[in-house]
């Protein structure tokens, strides 16, 4: 089973796009999705596409909170232990 960085990373691939172009994933895992171009409905709808695959509950107010994707993986590992 995959870790949870790397489904996080797939679903990023599949699913997140800036001027309809795949986003490129920086190494750096604490870089904020906005600085990437991500904007704030699309990372609401990426929380949803989150929460579906890890079962978890991600409210908007949480898709707030959460900038990084490694912010991201701590709050899904919390959950789901």
């Amino acid at each position: 089973m995959s870790s949870t960085e790397d489904r996080v990373k797939t679903l990023i691939n599949e699913n997140l796009k800036v001027d309809g172009q795949s986003l490129n994933m920086p190494e750096d895992l604490n870089t904020p999705l906005a600085d990437l171009g991500v904007s704030s409905l699309d990372i609401v709808a990426f929380g949803k596409v989150v929460a579906r695959e890890f079962n978890v509950t991600i409210t908007p107010e949480d898709c707030a909170n959460i900038s990084s994707v490694r912010q991201l993986i701590e709050f899904i590992d919390t959950r789901t232990g």
